[in-house]
């Protein structure tokens, strides 16, 4: 196997698929937010903190099905994924869903877009394979299942490195976070 190529000077992480992947977030034009459906993203503990610290703010954003659940029995779910507590799910929706992400809303609003999502959430189509290697999800490529618009990769889509300049910093962020660990 080759060593993945960084398809653009620009790029601080290397995407293996960077030269072919086309992706458009096209939420509020056509899209009403079909990836937070049965959104389930998982949380580690320092992720639960940064969310947990804003709940006073977020709280009075959510749909009233999601607060009286969150009320009941809180917003993490005893679901594990990746060995991690799942966000939870109240009438098909992620709990943070309320027209939008509200986390996504108050990160806006405080010039933190990306800071108060899950990570699997902020980083989406951008996913880490089991050998580390970054890709930008797409309809069948490395077995993708999930049937989302956004994911075909239509040739009238622009390349993907295009619009995820804040998902691409923020998974070299991540990078260098982890590679700081092991050392």
């Amino acid at each position: 196997m080759t060593a993945p190529r960084r398809a653009d000077k620009r790029l601080s992480l290397q995407v293996i698929n960077a030269e072919t992947a086309r992706y458009e977030c096209t939420y509020g034009r056509g899209c009403e937010g079909v990836c937070c459906q049965q959104g389930r993203p998982p949380v580690d503990q320092e992720q639960r903190a940064r969310i947990e610290k804003l709940k006073r703010r977020w709280m009075p954003l959510l749909r009233p099905e999601a607060r009286a659940l969150i009320e009941r029995e809180g917003w993490v779910s005893r679901r594990i994924k990746a060995g991690d507590p799942m966000v939870r799910v109240t009438k098909g929706w992620c709990v943070f869903f309320n027209s939008g992400c509200v986390l996504h809303t108050l990160g806006a609003e405080d010039g933190k877009t990306m800071e108060y999502k899950p990570e699997a959430c902020a980083l989406f189509p951008l996913e880490k394979d089991k050998d580390g290697s970054w890709y930008v999800r797409q309809h069948g490529y490395k077995g993708e299942l999930w049937d989302l618009f956004c994911l075909a990769g239509k040739p009238e889509a622009p390349p993907a490195t295009e619009g995820l300049a804040a998902e691409l910093a923020l998974a070299a962020k991540l990078d260098r976070r982890e590679a700081k660990g092991k050392v």
